[in-house]
């Protein structure tokens, strides 16, 4: 698609939010073209709230622009609201009410809502429909919370960590689930702080810190690898001394054991390299185990630029 032709679900430019001194956004800029997914990354404190709650229309911008589909969310929520779903972070249902009564009473304002009995089977919660939100587990609050943010048939769906709390079955149901809203057209903008969420669903990543963009680009864009940025893995007894093993490998290549027993290799990796780690290997009188060449991860480029892990 042409930069001419290409829509937008979700434009953002200069984005300035303040609280008293502190500068929580300072001056982001982000796109979310339409019928795809983008995930925003970022450490704790770094603005992602304080965006998609801007884009929402829960607070308010001090400066730049934003639109969400064509709209002003500031001064036109009341045309937006029926067109988007919103998932915020930690459920936000209110603790009395049924599942079933919440998730229906949601349906009720919608013009062409799904059928909420198909929406909590599909989401497993058909078992919890009379129990109050308070009594649901963390996992099930936010499975509950993503019926909310879909029973509407949104054009676009703002999800704030959308699988916090839920076990890994779960979260695989969520993913697919995320995966066919991009299929059928909708637009998605989520925060998580899993990476290996974000490889596996966004389309384009925008990684934050400090409330500024620091990197964006597709998974692939991001982690594509440069002939003197690659790494070599392997495990085998920990706590060896990489002295002469560094000795024997070519100038510029880095050596060291981030976790017990895990050793990494980073610059330029041929098979001599290859070679040589499993000749140092023999010398010492172990077998390098798991050994792979592997492209930078997510991760990886997360920590180089923000210095920091995520965190929950």
């Amino acid at each position: 698609m042409s930069p001419q032709s290409r829509t937008c679900a979700v434009e953002v430019s200069g984005l300035v939010k303040r609280y008293g001194s502190k500068v929580a956004v300072d001056g982001l800029d982000l796109t979310l073209d339409t019928g795809s997914v983008l995930a925003l990354l970022g450490p704790n404190g770094a603005g992602k709230t304080s965006t998609v709650e801007i884009c929402e229309g829960f607070r308010t911008a001090d400066e730049g622009t934003v639109r969400v589909l064509g709209l002003d969310p500031r001064t036109q929520g009341d045309r937006l609201r029926p067109r988007v779903g919103v998932m915020p972070q930690g459920g936000g249902g209110y603790p009395g009410v049924r599942a079933d009564e919440l998730l229906s009473l949601i349906a009720t304002c919608s013009a062409n809502p799904l059928d909420p009995a198909w929406l909590l089977d599909v989401l497993g919660l058909t078992s919890a429909v009379r129990t109050p939100y308070k009594r649901l587990s963390g996992g099930q609050q936010q499975r509950l919370s993503l019926a909310c943010a879909l029973v509407g048939r949104p054009e676009l769906v703002f999800l704030d960590e959308p699988t916090a709390g839920m076990d890994p079955q779960a979260r695989r149901l969520v993913w697919e689930l995320i995966s066919a809203l991009r299929s059928d057209g909708v637009s998605v903008l989520l925060t998580t702080h899993l990476i290996d969420e974000a490889e596996q669903l966004a389309d384009h990543v925008v990684i934050v810190d400090s409330g500024r963009v620091v990197a964006q680009g597709s998974p692939r864009e991001l982690t594509a690898d440069e002939p003197d940025d690659q790494q070599l893995r392997f495990r085998t007894r920990p706590g060896l001394d990489t002295t002469l093993l560094v000795a024997a490998l070519p100038e510029g290549l880095d050596v060291r054991e981030p976790t017990q027993g895990s050793y990494l290799v980073e610059g330029r990796i041929d098979p001599q390299v290859v070679s040589t780690v499993t000749s140092w290997c023999a010398q010492q009188g172990v077998l390098a185990e798991e050994l792979m060449v592997a492209k930078r991860s997510l991760e990886d480029v997360f920590l180089e630029l923000t210095g920091r892990e995520l965190r929950s």
